[in-house]
């Protein structure tokens, strides 16, 4: 017998995929559609061969994203149709009522909104292009790729920062003065507040 866990290669049509979250970062979403407009054309299949999306195998059939969803979501508002998903688990025989229970359980999904609230499964887009903006999980992606945390395998890592950040700095000081909010995100963050979040850094040397 096959092992499910195995990855294999399917073309999907990107408005066809599940988001397992509520919310993207529109800021990282914008990066990842600038950096898309920067390949070549003739280099596009090649790309999307090097970037498949993670997907969970569900209940009639569908596919349900459980990483890359501000990928997904920038080529979708880049015009792609098409995506390369790679199959990391097979759910199609546990029954639909009890489908977001097991996903709750294996840690693939997020049912979390912008205010950082947790909200029935029922409440989470049908569609990649649903997906709705938390300028805090576009600052914690942001403060890791400045050093601000390590990357790590926790599965919704950066939207457990996004969470801590959300406690720490007013939503006006994110949306009106982003490179402010970073850098008062990256202090916070090496504080002992922030020692149970995966890929912390450690408190800043005083010497």
């Amino acid at each position: 017998m096959g092992n499910t866990r195995e990855p294999y290669v399917k073309p999907i049509p990107i408005l066809s995929l599940r988001p397992t979250q509520m919310t993207v970062g529109m800021r990282e979403v914008k990066e990842k559609r600038k950096r898309w407009r920067e390949v070549k054309k003739e280099k596009r299949a090649e790309q999307l061969g090097k970037h498949m999306i993670p997907v969970v195998h569900g209940p009639d059939d569908r596919y349900y994203v459980v990483d890359h969803h501000h990928l997904a979501r920038a080529l979708h508002d880049e015009g792609v149709k098409d995506i390369l998903v790679t199959v990391i688990g097979d759910l199609r025989m546990v029954e639909r009522d009890a489908f977001w229970g097991v996903m709750d359980n294996k840690r693939w999904v997020y049912p979390y909104d912008s205010k950082g609230e947790r909200r029935h499964f029922k409440d989470i887009p049908k569609s990649i292009a649903n997906l709705k903006d938390d300028p805090y999980r576009s600052l914690a992606g942001e403060m890791r790729r400045a050093g601000g945390f390590a990357k790590d395998t926790t599965p919704f890592s950066e939207f457990l920062w996004a969470d801590f950040l959300r406690r720490h700095i007013p939503r006006k000081t994110v949306e009106d003065n982003f490179a402010k909010a970073l850098e008062k995100g990256l202090a916070v963050g090496r504080s002992k507040d922030a020692v149970y979040l995966p890929g912390w850094c450690g408190p800043a040397s005083d010497d």
